[in-house]
Formats: structure tokens, sequence, C-alpha cells
């Protein structure tokens, strides 16, 4: 068995209580993108969070049109490389397709497509900008042939507690394909995923109020953080 290595860890009295995303998620092979291998991806658009954690990458969708002074707003305070959401459901066609090229001008390093884009919508984006397309797999049933032909780059695998199933599914067609998935709330359940065939982890953080609320136990002297 290899010895792990030992990594100097240096930090400093301010920023020493950071966000870490759990150690298992390095057991992850990485994805390649432009010359960065991303294993760990933050979903978060918190601007505080995403600039007090150790992730490789932010992934940032929510559940409203997508806009571009939000996209500006976290790539502004992110240190690391951010995929960004660029509809899909409600807003698709030529619309998505315009918020994905500027999405591109701002500075993003991917955009994040919703399982229900159609292919013809993938395929039309693919010929209009230079980074990578995810497209986000929620069910078992989702064409993934199709959105692979159509030019989805990565497959980002968010199937709830199907994911493994869904990723074991894809990896019997796709062994080698980009897919970036959710690893669930464990370490157990992370490793589970890498196993099952995730190349990349996406990592939901503590909410801001449950932290603060830890600092605010922590200077009441109620428990620790």
């Amino acid at each position: 068995m290899e010895k792990e290595k030992f990594v100097p860890e240096i930090t400093t009295e301010l920023r020493k209580n950071i966000i870490e995303v759990p150690r298992v998620i390095s057991m992850a092979s990485g994805i390649r993108i432009l010359g960065k291998r991303i294993k760990s991806i933050l979903f978060s658009t918190d601007v505080a969070i995403i600039k007090n954690i150790n992730a490789d990458a932010i992934i940032a969708v929510y559940p409203f049109t997508p806009q571009p002074s939000i996209t500006q707003a976290i790539l502004e305070v992110a240190p690391v490389p951010v995929f960004t959401g660029v509809g899909g459901g409600l807003t698709t066609g030529q619309r998505s397709i315009n918020i994905a090229l500027h999405a591109e001008f701002q500075g993003a390093i991917g955009v994040v497509l919703n399982a229900p884009t159609p292919n013809d919508v993938i395929r039309e984006m693919r010929e209009r900008i230079d980074i990578p397309i995810v497209v986000t797999v929620v069910s078992e049933n989702d064409d993934i042939k199709g959105r692979i032909e159509s030019g989805a780059a990565i497959l980002n695998v968010s199937g709830g507690s199907k994911t493994v199933d869904i990723l074991k599914r894809i990896r019997k067609v796709y062994p080698h394909f980009p897919v970036i998935a959710t690893g669930g709330p464990t370490e157990e359940s992370i490793l589970e995923t890498i196993e099952a065939g995730a190349n990349a982890i996406t990592y939901t953080p503590p909410s801001t109020a449950k932290i603060f609320s830890q600092i605010m136990n922590k200077y009441r002297g109620v428990g620790d953080m």
C-alpha cells in the first residue's frame, strides 16, 4: 500500500476557520479542464462561503432565471474556476445560448445546463461557445447518448438517492466520459459515489446561518465550533 505523503499546511490566525471539503474527495480522479485538475466542486452562490472554502471549483446554479450580474459577482469573489448555470428549463433556446456566450466572456470555466434542455439547444450552444458545456442528469431515463452526441463535455449527475445507480449505468457504456456527481452527506456516501464512477464531487456546505450559530455559541460559551 502506498504510504500517504506528508503535506505541510500553512494558515493564518484570521483565516484558520475556512470550510474544508471532505478529504475523501481527494480519492477521485478529478477532471483536467484547461490544464487545471478539479476534484471538489462547491455547490453554492453564497459569496462569503465561496471566498472561504478550499474547493477546487464552484458550481453556481440557482432556481431563478440566469443573470449575468450574478455570474459577475461570483466570478469577482471566487478564487477558483466557476461553472455557471445558463438555464435549460424555463430559460432555454436562444436566450440560454446568449447567456452562455456572455458567461464565457465574463471568465467562467464552463456552463451548466438543466436536465430539460433540448439536444438541439446543446448542439447550437456547442457551436457558439468555446468553454465546456456541463449537462445535468437526474434520471436513469435521461438521453445520455443524445447529450454527448449533441456536445456535452461533462455530465453532472444529480439523481438524489439514485445517483450511484445512474453513475453505474453511465459507466457501463461510457467508461471514460467526464462525470461530476453529488456525493451525499457522509464520507461513506461520497466514497461510494467515487467508486461508482464520479471523476469529481459536488459538495453542499453548511449554510451561513448554521456556521454563524456555531460561532455565536462559542461567543456565549455554549459548546465548541
